[in-house]
């Protein structure tokens, strides 16, 4: 059985624990292009949005040279913009007033720091306004408008952790992750004939002219996010591990006696739906594969939109069978809808409503579940030549009712589940999440 991770978190006074002894911009080793770049109108949505704080944790390791190198890293990193270039930009207005990314080739925000903290001091990998503050860089302090920024800090155990705060602008979780591997790849040597270049023509995610929203995209586009009011309650963000075993048992609840299969993602979700106990549920999913033609390898932007499924409580809870196929079904049927018209309807739907993307006090209505998935990404494959992280995590959690599912690292076949929830709900969570294994 899995087990649920402890809520131990930096303390307060930890914060004046790390020191920052160089702060520079990193800018392209070569020459790049000097243009406005036209966002997307789900690039747009987005602008308000800021930076998605993220640390890794590398345990040291006596490998070649010495132990992150910050040249070698620099020098990587320099590799890394002239393909990334407008991460090397500033975000900035084009001369009608739209959001655009201004490639100026200026650079990327590269702070070392050096701290008394251990990476014991954070053995339970949870999300807290703490780590943001200790190992992610403030960007605000240079300019908000910088796109990328990244924070080595040295640990007193000689381990390090690595902060990264990308605009969510000029990346989603999949450009995010094409980026950092880049770069850890030139820091590891050999990099240029190993990996997929990025694609930058984001025209391809223009609305149609005219814009036209099919009525029925709204049975599974899910484009506002509907928030009630702050709860009174403490929130916190546990975590839980479901094993191998675990994923394989569900996998087989949601398919019934068909013979049919599911994603690993589609089983966890269900399960946490039936366990959650919500009408509403709902994901982003990504659009690359889903557009006719399908989205260029590497497109470097923003592809995903939000979908949902629906179901009522007692469809949702029946307990009248141990399997999970009428959940299981409802995701499933969600992800079917994700076709090219349901693309360019959300498409021009964002074209023609003005969306505040700002982010607001609030948690998710008690009726609502929102579920990021990870699963399958590169998270553990940023490697710059001393080894992969230990652990990888965004810094702070978005806000209650928010749940991440990631591989556990462990190489197990593992997944983590974190949940950001008031106290009483997850104690009722982890009693339900396990009593069926």
């Amino acid at each position: 059985m899995g087990a649920v991770l402890s809520t131990k978190k930096a303390t307060k006074m930890d914060v004046d624990k790390v020191e920052v002894v160089e702060s520079c911009m990193v800018a392209p080793c070569q020459e790049t292009p000097r243009r406005g770049m036209w966002l997307s109108p789900l690039d747009l949505m987005l602008v308000n949005r800021g930076h998605t704080p993220a640390v890794y944790f590398y345990p040291y390791r006596s490998e070649p040279g010495d132990f992150f190198d910050v040249a070698r890293l620099k020098a990587a990193m320099a590799k890394a913009l002239v393909a990334f270039y407008p991460l090397a930009g500033r975000l900035g207005m084009d001369g009608i007033g739209r959001a655009e990314i201004d490639c100026t080739g200026q650079g990327a925000l590269f702070v070392v720091a050096r701290s008394d903290l251990t990476i014991d001091d954070f053995r339970s990998f949870l999300p807290s306004p703490e780590l943001r503050t200790l190992f992610v860089p403030r960007v605000d302090d240079h300019s908000p408008s910088v796109l990328c920024a990244v924070q080595v800090t040295f640990l007193k155990c000689s381990g390090v952790a690595l902060g990264t705060a990308l605009h969510h602008v000029a990346v989603d979780a999949i450009s995010a992750f094409h980026f950092l591997q880049t770069w850890s790849a030139f820091s590891r040597g050999g990099g240029e004939a190993a990996l997929e270049l990025p694609f930058h023509d984001r025209t391809l995610l223009r609305a149609r002219s005219p814009p036209l929203v099919q009525p029925d995209a709204f049975s599974a586009f899910c484009p506002k996010l509907n928030l009630s009011v702050e709860p009174s309650e403490t929130i916190i963000t546990q975590a839980f591990v479901v094993s191998k075993d675990q994923v394989t048992a569900l996998k087989r609840a949601c398919v019934g006696g068909d013979g049919g299969r599911v994603s690993t993602f589609c089983a966890l979700s269900a399960h946490v739906w039936r366990c959650i106990c919500v009408v509403r549920f709902t994901f982003p999913a990504s659009v690359r594969r889903s557009m006719r033609p399908p989205l260029p390898p590497g497109y470097c932007g923003n592809g995903m939109i939000w979908i949902g499924a629906a179901g009522k409580v007692r469809d949702v809870t029946s307990s009248e069978s141990e399997d999970l196929v009428f959940v299981a079904g409802q995701i499933s049927s969600a992800v079917r809808r994700m076709d090219d018209e349901l693309v360019r309807s959300a498409l021009d739907y964002f074209e023609l409503t003005e969306m505040d993307s700002k982010p607001v006090p609030g948690r998710m209505p008690e009726t609502e579940l929102r579920v990021i998935s990870w699963l399958g990404m590169p998270v553990y494959e940023v490697d710059f030549g001393w080894g992969k992280p230990l652990a990888m995590l965004r810094a702070v959690s978005e806000r209650a009712g928010f749940v991440y599912l990631m591989d556990s690292g462990k190489g197990d076949g593992s997944v983590r589940v974190l949940m950001c929830m008031e106290i009483a709900i997850l104690n009722d969570f982890q009693r339900l999440l396990y009593a069926r294994f």
